[in-house]
């Protein structure tokens, strides 16, 4: 299937690792131009480096996306660079455990900077751009969203506003032709979900409780799995698909527990 991605430059927060990494490789391969925007900028280079080793074309921008201001100098940096944005993959985030109890009114608000505010900046700063491009976004949320966790009530709260910007977004941009639509993975191994596995006393035990849970394969989603639900929803190959939020996690959240 012919994604037609060829020279679309896409913005990637988040695109350094873990699910960013594999969208950002997944674009190149699909002759596009990945613009990983990071704040590890060690990991981000390193990425780059792979993909210009292998005649790919990729963008770096380290910044800290939790002030707006860092946001519009992404897009600012990025139409300098590349004169234009055809579509923007929103990633960046963690689960940072701020919950109910185990948390307070202001580390709350903190959560909602690190896991939704940049959301909104960065598609805000990314527009005009977007409008002249007629472009695409992918929002990526959180099985936590639809299910809960426990003692995350910063990164559900963030994760299920932004299945709600989703669905908003795509209404609001009809009259330009921009796509709006949002991946919930459920369980990826990331390096963030490696830390999160740590924080166990059998991390290893912990993991294989849960792949028992996955209905399809028994297994967990791979990163690249997801980019390439993402990468579709960006291609003209969805061209027609607009405020939709596809759930890519092996039937983890929405199948009959008892199938486990």
């Amino acid at each position: 299937m012919e994604l037609q991605l060829n020279e679309k430059v896409v913005v990637i927060t988040g695109g350094a690792k873990g699910i960013g990494a594999a969208i950002a490789r997944g674009c190149a391969q699909e002759c596009g131009i990945p613009v990983i925007v990071d704040q590890d900028g060690e990991a981000g280079k390193q990425l780059q480096t792979e993909l210009h080793s292998s005649g790919k074309a990729c963008g770096l921008l380290v910044v800290d996306l939790l002030d707006a201001e860092n946001c519009a100098e992404a897009v600012d940096r990025t139409m300098q660079e590349f004169g234009r944005i055809d579509a923007l993959v929103n990633n960046a985030g963690v689960n940072d455990r701020v919950g109910l109890e185990n948390g307070s009114p202001a580390e709350y608000v903190s959560s909602l900077q690190r896991n939704l505010l940049h959301y909104y900046n960065m598609t805000h700063y990314a527009l005009p751009a977007l409008k002249k491009s007629h472009g695409a976004i992918v929002n990526i949320g959180s099985k936590t969203a639809l299910t809960g966790q426990g003692g995350t009530s910063g990164y559900a709260s963030s994760k299920g506003a932004i299945l709600a910007l989703t669905r908003e977004w795509a209404v609001e941009l009809l009259p330009y032709e921009i796509r709006v639509n949002a991946v919930v993975p459920a369980e990826v191994m990331t390096p963030l979900y490696e830390n999160w596995l740590g924080t166990f006393p059998n991390p290893e035990e912990k993991r294989r409780l849960i792949v028992s849970k996955i209905p399809l394969g028994k297994r967990m989603t791979t990163a690249s799995e997801i980019a390439s639900t993402v990468l579709f929803l960006l291609s003209a190959q969805a061209a027609h698909t607009t405020g939709q939020i596809l759930i890519v996690d092996g039937g983890y959240v929405h199948l009959d527990r008892a199938l486990t």
